[in-house]
C-alpha cells in the first residue's frame, strides 16, 4: 500500500473573480478535472484555513499544515493587474489566515521564469509541496503542459522550503537562493 493513501486529501478552493480569460484560467481547469472547487462568491468560500495572498507579509511554511488540514487551502484567482483591489476585498470579508509563498519562479508560458508571478495552479501546487503534501502537489500540475517545467525550475527550492521547521527558516532559506531586496529604496 502506498503511504499517501491513508492521508486525507487537503480541501482546495479558489475564489474565482472572473477577471481573466476563462479558457486560460488554471483554477477553472483544475475544477473541471475535479481537483479543486471554485467559488464565485467570497461568502461561500471556506471559513478556516490559509488564503494564498501575494501581498501578505507572513510566509507559508511547513508549520502551516495543521491550519490547512483543519480548514482549507484557498487561492485567490484574479488578474495580476487587479491584485491589490482583489486582495483588499477578500481580506475585509474572510477570516482565512493570509500567507505569501516564498520566492519561486513561474513555469507557465505567460510569466515563465518571473519571480512570484505564478498561475493559481502553480501557487496551489507549491503550497501543498511546502507543507509536505508532495503527491497532491504534483497531481495538481498534471493537467498542464507547463507542470513539469514549473517543478523542474523549482524542485530544489521546494525541497529546501519543505525541509524547514519554521517561518524564519523559510525566510532565511529563500535568501540562500536569491538576493535580498535592497533596503535603500
Amino acid at each position: 500500500m502506498h503511504p499517501m493513501t491513508d492521508i486525507k486529501k487537503i480541501r482546495i478552493e479558489a475564489i474565482h473573480l472572473d477577471q481573466d480569460d476563462p479558457k486560460k484560467c488554471t483554477a477553472k481547469k483544475l475544477e473541471r478535472r475535479g481537483l479543486i472547487r471554485c467559488k464565485t462568491r467570497i461568502s461561500s468560500a471556506a471559513k478556516r484555513g490559509i488564503l494564498l495572498d501575494p501581498l501578505s507579509e507572513t510566509l507559508l511554511s511547513p508549520s502551516d499544515l495543521n491550519l490547512i488540514e483543519d480548514g482549507s487551502l484557498v487561492a485567490l484567482d484574479c488578474s495580476w493587474k487587479r491584485i491589490h483591489e482583489s486582495v483588499r476585498i477578500i481580506s475585509k470579508t474572510t477570516r482565512l489566515e493570509s500567507r505569501i509563498l516564498p520566492i519561486l519562479l513561474a513555469g507557465n508560458p505567460v510569466s515563465w521564469g518571473k519571480r512570484g508571478r505564478m498561475s493559481t495552479a502553480e501557487a496551489l501546487s507549491a503550497s501543498l509541496y511546502i507543507v509536505g503534501r508532495k503527491d497532491q502537489a504534483i497531481s495538481l500540475l498534471t493537467p498542464f503542459k507547463f507542470g513539469d517545467a514549473f517543478l523542474d525550475l523549482n524542485r530544489q527550492l521546494l525541497e529546501a522550503y519543505s525541509s524547514c521547521n519554521s517561518r524564519t527558516e523559510v525566510e532565511e532559506m529563500q535568501w540562500e537562493f536569491f538576493d535580498r531586496p535592497s533596503s535603500d529604496i
